[in-house]
């Protein structure tokens, strides 16, 4: 298949073109400021819309995995113009192109589209966003006829695009003998990005319409997930402080419990949601 990942350089976009590349796929990897690894780079900045329009009509891909986003929640939250340019207007931009390039259109989209007053959400559950992050990214949705794929704090045994991710932050933290912070009353399914990858990819290959909770299988708090991480490599659990959520200076509010009920995913796709063992058991692995 002919794919085009945006956010190439990305967590999970890094992760999608590693393994479509492997397989032998003709991976296109757009970034913005940061080159990628795997996959032919191709410039694609988000807030370049006739360059977004150029490129895909120029390519005309089978497959768009549209990963790239604002993803800082706070940013979003003081920065809402740009938040809306990029989120919003670039994934109208990109979804327009693909229907005229005749390509299937897979966009990540996120558990924060949800209130988080209960959590478990299935597909079809009413969102209802608490923070700006969370709405333009539902505003996203409604561009997208293909796939949209909800996941939910995405991890993974590689820093990406000069980011750490939240299980890197725990490990790195950890390993320096620093006391961390973690909130012990927001409920998350954690994401490996190479389980996300992979089935991202089965969507694409099947082309499977609709949306789809791609998250990890385990509901779980951050605390008892920074613990899980600790005790996988070993590391001082001691240093792991339990706080809660309205003692942290955060500018966008968050969810309580926005995990995600990942029984469609199981039941029609090869590549299963893995629990938290079966994805720390993984992460070990990738880590070695």
């Amino acid at each position: 298949m002919k794919i085009l990942i945006t956010g190439g350089s990305g967590l999970l976009g890094g992760k999608i073109a590693e393994l479509a590349q492997a397989r032998g796929d003709e991976v296109f990897s757009g970034y913005a400021h940061n080159a990628p690894v795997f996959g032919k780079a191709v410039k694609f900045d988000l807030l370049d819309w006739p360059g977004i329009s150029e490129t895909i009509m120029r390519l005309k891909p089978e497959i768009i995995i549209h990963s790239a986003a604002l993803t800082d929640v706070d940013r979003c939250e003081r920065e809402r113009e740009l938040a809306y340019k990029i989120n919003v207007e670039g994934t109208r931009i990109i979804s327009e192109a693909s229907k005229k390039a005749g390509s299937f259109l897979i966009y990540i989209s996120t558990d924060y589209i949800f209130d988080g007053s209960r959590g478990r959400y299935k597909e079809g559950d009413d969102p209802h966003p608490l923070n700006y992050y969370g709405l333009t990214k539902l505003l996203g949705e409604g561009f997208c006829d293909g796939c949209i794929a909800r996941s939910s704090v995405l991890y993974g045994s590689r820093p990406a695009s000069g980011k750490v991710n939240f299980a890197l932050w725990i490990i790195n933290s950890l390993r320096s003998n620093q006391t961390i912070h973690v909130v012990t009353d927001q409920f998350i399914t954690p994401t490996l990005n190479s389980s996300l990858a992979a089935m991202v990819l089965e969507v694409g290959e099947r082309q499977l319409n609709g949306t789809y909770h791609l998250a990890g299988a385990s509901r779980i708090s951050r605390y008892d997930f920074a613990r899980t991480v600790a005790r996988m490599l070993d590391l001082d659990l001691s240093l792991i402080s339990p706080c809660r959520m309205e003692d942290m200076k955060w500018a966008a509010k968050r969810p309580m419990d926005s995990s995600l009920d990942t029984a469609k995913a199981a039941k029609q796709l090869e590549e299963k949601p893995l629990s938290t063992e079966q994805a720390m058991q993984r992460l070990k692995r990738e880590w070695i």
